[in-house]
């Protein structure tokens, strides 16, 4: 089997997935996920049509960002996924779209709230928004390093799109759809200027406590391979 296939693979069936549910659409957005065991991950390649997209085509990098495998130019968002692989173990695939409800509210620099259980035990305890920085800039990667470290799934990026993380492919696209639709309902909420409600506080906290254990379980793993305790 050729070296890293199986991650290269995964980021193929991800993206023309997303593609088919028009979440991705010509060379816009990017995804990645994290090669098992190694400081790597294999990502889209720069200005490449999703539907033309092949394994090979799919570029590999340590996360100092040293070429590993692919022969295209990876995409110019690789600096983020980067700092997103650093600072949270526990996230395994990245996807970043332009997607337009959650995108629009973006440009109105309105973070979503707690509005759903389901959104809060996927997505985080809010949806915030990071501040602007021109795209593939050490600007961006730095202000995505100061956001995700809250332990939610979903961010917003101001004037750009958005940042969705999943331990795996499958739960990865469904953070993604599940974004959408809490946007949408936002959006079509903040429109009627009535009051807004979110759910209780206590619950809350228990629909976000349930995204705990995936993130300490890989936290204990990354321990364990830096220190070499089993």
């Amino acid at each position: 089997m050729k070296l890293y296939q199986v991650q290269k693979q995964s980021v193929v069936d991800i993206c023309r997935t997303l593609l088919q549910k028009g979440y991705l659409k010509a060379t816009e957005g990017n995804v990645s996920i994290r090669v098992p065991d190694e400081n790597a991950f294999a990502i889209t390649p720069s200005s490449y049509d999703y539907a033309l997209m092949q394994c090979d085509d799919i570029c590999v990098l340590d996360v100092d960002l040293a070429p590993l495998a692919g022969g295209r130019k990876p995409s110019i968002e690789s600096a983020m996924h980067a700092a997103v692989y650093h600072a949270r173990p526990d996230v395994q695939v990245i996807i970043h779209t332009h997607q337009p409800y959650a995108s629009a509210l973006g440009i109105m620099h309105k973070p979503i709230p707690a509005l759903f259980d389901e959104q809060v035990r996927f997505l985080g305890r809010s949806v915030e928004i990071i501040p602007y920085a021109p795209s593939g800039t050490p600007f961006l990667k730095k202000n995505v390093r100061r956001k995700v470290g809250s332990g939610n799934n979903a961010f917003i990026l101001q004037n750009h799109g958005v940042l969705v993380f999943g331990t795996d492919e499958a739960q990865a696209v469904h953070n993604m759809a599940l974004l959408e639709k809490c946007a949408l309902v936002y959006l079509l909420a903040l429109l009627s200027d009535e009051k807004i409600s979110q759910i209780p506080l206590a619950v809350r906290e228990i629909a976000f406590s349930k995204l705990r254990p995936d993130e300490k379980r890989f936290n204990n793993i990354e321990i364990e391979e830096r220190t070499g305790l089993k």
